[in-house]
């Protein structure tokens, strides 16, 4: 049961980040303070599912097919997250 239960959880982070396209269709969205929190949450939620999914794949030993699945996509999503960050920081300081 508690296997089901976090592959499910971990499942439905892959979806999460698609989110923010639906979002950014609105004027709001597209504006200076909130363009750059909407941004910085997405990507802090996508390295935190990065983090779960291994987690859960290693501590958890939750090794089913969907999982290794989530594995591999939420550290996509990760990776992308981590480089967003960096290009970001990067183009403050420059």
């Amino acid at each position: 049961m508690k296997n089901k239960i976090l592959t499910a959880i971990s499942t439905i982070m892959l979806f999460v980040p698609w989110t923010i396209l639906p979002l950014r269709s609105f004027d709001w969205a597209l504006e200076s303070p909130v363009a750059e929190i909407m941004i910085y949450s997405y990507a802090a939620f996508m390295i935190f599912s990065g983090i779960f999914s291994i987690l859960v794949y290693t501590k958890g030993k939750v090794k089913s097919k969907l999982m290794q699945i989530c594995v591999v996509i939420n550290n996509i999503y990760a990776i992308g997250a981590i480089a967003i960050i960096a290009m970001s920081i990067a183009t403050l300081n420059g």
